[in-house]
């Protein structure tokens, strides 16, 4: 218990609000893979392109595996008589996956000219 409480002493700025310990690989691995936000973190900017492709790949194939794995246990509902909110959910995630499908697409696009 006080090693949570050490950690949480040390994620604490002088204002007492966390300090950000998001890096490019967290947020990738997140499944962050918008180069607009990407470009957020300065070392986003001594990449070339081909290798800040990589990391929009990563970020998508994370982004894409985490939508998936919602859509999955979601559609593992036994009735969706009892919960028609689930239902909701899915086509928001279906609708999600078609986003990041259709930015792949366009990043590549994007990526194939640089």
């Amino acid at each position: 218990m006080s090693e949570v409480i050490e950690k949480l002493e040390t994620l604490k700025s002088s204002g007492g609000k966390p300090v950000s310990k998001m890096t490019l690989q967290r947020a990738i691995e997140l499944g962050e893979y918008d180069p607009e936000f990407l470009s957020t973190f300065p070392e986003w900017h001594t990449l070339s392109p081909h290798v800040q492709l990589q990391f929009i790949r990563n970020g998508l194939d994370n982004r894409e595996r985490q939508l998936v794995v919602q859509w999955s246990e979601i559609n593992n509902v036994l009735d969706f008589r009892l919960k028609p909110q689930m239902r909701e959910a899915l086509r928001n995630i279906e609708r999600q996956l078609d986003k990041v499908h259709s930015d792949r697409e366009r990043l590549y696009l994007e990526y194939s000219k640089k």
